[in-house]
Formats: structure tokens, C-alpha cells, sequence
């Protein structure tokens, strides 16, 4: 196999990974909404772009402090991460609503369907 066609079959492999990781982000996120009362996301738009701005949060956080937004296996930080990055991302989306409350209650069910739903790979 040549050098080049190694290169492309890379650069698939990370696209479907990106793209497996947003829909595991977006239903993750769904079931989230749904179990956890003050949470509302109005329409599957506002869902697949939450889970965009959730996803470039969660890896803007990643590099710039080497912090993971999860809930489970990074103690109390991950959670409150977790819970501060579903909270900001309604100010980024139309259609996303939550309070503090839900955002923590949503942080610990987030963490729990995360944890149950593959798609969380390292790229």
C-alpha cells in the first residue's frame, strides 16, 4: 500500500470518528434532555448543533487544560465540568434551555447514559 493511499484511509478513519463521536455526543444529549426536568432542546436541529458546540467545548477544554468534561473517572472536576459545559452551551444555541439545577442533574445522567453508549475514543 502506498504512502498516500495510507494517508487517505487516516483521514477517513478520523472523519468517521469525528462523525461517530457527534452522534454518540447527540444521543447521549437526547436521552439527557429528555430524563432531566428544566432541560429542553426544541427540535432535532437544535439538537445536532448542540452536540457540535458540546463536543468543540468539550475538546476546547481538553487542550487547553487537559481536563475531560465527564462525569465518570475524572472525580468531581469532570462532573463539574461537565455540568458548567451543558450550561453554557445554551448561550451558543437558540433553542437550548436549561438552569443550573438541570445542568447538574443533567451532568450526573449525562455521565451515566456517556458511560453505557460507546463513541468516547481518544483521536
Amino acid at each position: 500500500m502506498s504512502n498516500s493511499q495510507t494517508n487517505t484511509q487516516n483521514g477517513t478513519s478520523t472523519v468517521w470518528q469525528i462523525v461517530g463521536r457527534l452522534v454518540a455526543a447527540a444521543v447521549v444529549l437526547a436521552i439527557t434532555a429528555f430524563f432531566t426536568p428544566g432541560f429542553t432542546i426544541n427540535n432535532i436541529w437544535t439538537l445536532a448543533i448542540s452536540a457540535v458546540v458540546l463536543t468543540v467545548i468539550d475538546y476546547l477544554v481538553t487542550k487547553f487544560t487537559g481536563l475531560h468534561a465527564s462525569p465518570f473517572g475524572k472525580g468531581f472536576v469532570g462532573f463539574a465540568l461537565a455540568a458548567i459545559t451543558l450550561y453554557v452551551t445554551q448561550f451558543f444555541v437558540a433553542g437550548y434551555s436549561i438552569s443550573w439545577i438541570a445542568a447538574i442533574i443533567g451532568a450526573l445522567i449525562y455521565g451515566v447514559v456517556d458511560y453505557f453508549i460507546p463513541g468516547n475514543q481518544q483521536m
